[in-house]
């Protein structure tokens, strides 16, 4: 499965970078993460609770940071074992760039999944990805600016 997307985050690139490896922020971004701890400055460990489609799995993984160039990019490679449920690898390439006072965060992404998860088919899985990826960067942006988040949340 490969996804790309970008995100205009409204904050400098050292802002978006430092909270990028800030554990504390990501663990209150990612969706349905319950631990996030840094191992090393390129290394973390996280459980994540998600659910896709009919299955719901406790994923516990690690994270490794590679290719750092801060504050424009990095790599992003990991795995995570969700017992039954299977197991999903892989990385992202991210990259941060200038734009007025802000930043765009562009990413492309490769993953595999295995076991139950890879049952459910390409598409529900690629979905439920984009949904996971979307409220990670709703949240990074209220992180930054919680009236903007205010404000979409009331025009859903």
């Amino acid at each position: 499965m490969n996804i790309a997307g970008e995100h205009v985050i409204p904050a400098a690139p050292e802002a978006v970078w430092a909270a990028l490896n800030d554990p504390e922020v990501l663990a209150a971004c990612i969706p349905g993460c319950q631990s996030l701890e840094m191992q090393s400055p390129t290394a973390m460990s996280a459980v994540v609770v998600t659910k896709i489609g009919p299955i719901k799995a406790t994923f516990k993984g690690a994270v490794t940071l590679s290719d750092l160039d801060p504050p424009r990019s990095y790599r992003i490679a990991g795995e995570g074992q969700g017992g039954i449920a299977g197991f999903a690898k892989g990385g992202a390439n991210v990259a941060l760039t200038p734009e007025g006072g802000a930043t765009r965060l562009s990413y492309t992404v490769d993953a595999v999944v295995g076991g139950k998860l890879a049952q459910l088919g390409g598409r529900l899985i690629e979905s439920t990805a984009k949904k996971l990826s979307g409220q990670f960067f709703e949240a990074l942006v209220a992180h930054f600016d919680p009236e903007t988040a205010v404000r979409a949340s009331a025009h859903q």
